[in-house]
């Protein structure tokens, strides 16, 4: 469902459950990135009605998740602040095309990518980590990050043919499964 081509390593697990407050710190952010990105796509497509109608639904719901990691993270005495970012969003965001509509299938499929990746960290996460609350939050969350990959990829093919857009995707995928192939330093999100 998800058209990922790679699954989280262990050694990724191994790292975010040692570093858990960083790990919530850097989903805060995500939470933030992911709600700029829809109103990034809402601003540039703002003719097109059905995206900006979604648009609008996905940023009211990153940013509703954004205040929920942060409520978890003041209960937790974790202080938020300003994070290094993983090099992920920035590498897979080099890989846009420039003309149109190329570039909105682009921009709608890596979104789409980075919230299926996201789904998937989510269920490694609420299966390996101890702690009873974050295994449920992070459980919770799964479905929503779920629906948004799959509204990514429903936008996409407005702007092309469903054949094109799905050979892209195959494409960008195995260019995201690379991308993370590069060790991670920081324990992040998506390192």
């Amino acid at each position: 469902m998800l058209g990922l081509k790679s699954k989280t390593s262990m050694r990724w697990v191994q790292q975010v459950t040692e570093n858990l407050e960083e790990v919530l710190i850097d989903h805060a952010h995500c939470e933030k990135k992911a709600a700029r990105t829809a109103m990034n796509l809402l601003c540039a497509y703002d003719t097109h009605i059905d995206l900006c109608r979604e648009m609008t639904l996905i940023i009211a719901e990153e940013l509703e998740h954004f205040e929920q990691v942060r409520v978890l993270l003041a209960q937790r005495g974790i202080r938020f602040g300003r994070q290094q970012p993983a090099a992920y969003g920035k590498e897979l965001n080099k890989l846009v095309r420039s003309d149109e509509p190329d570039r909105a299938v682009d921009r709608l499929l890596i979104a789409g990518l980075i919230e299926a990746r996201s789904c998937e960290r989510f269920a490694v996460l609420r299966d390996h980590i101890e702690d009873s609350e974050l295994r449920k939050f992070y459980g919770d969350l799964f479905q929503s990050e779920a629906r948004h990959h799959m509204t990514y990829l429903k936008l996409a093919r407005t702007f092309a043919p469903a054949e094109s857009v799905t050979s892209r995707l195959r494409s960008l995928a195995i260019a995201e499964s690379s991308i993370l192939e590069q060790p991670g330093t920081l324990p992040r999100m998506h390192s």
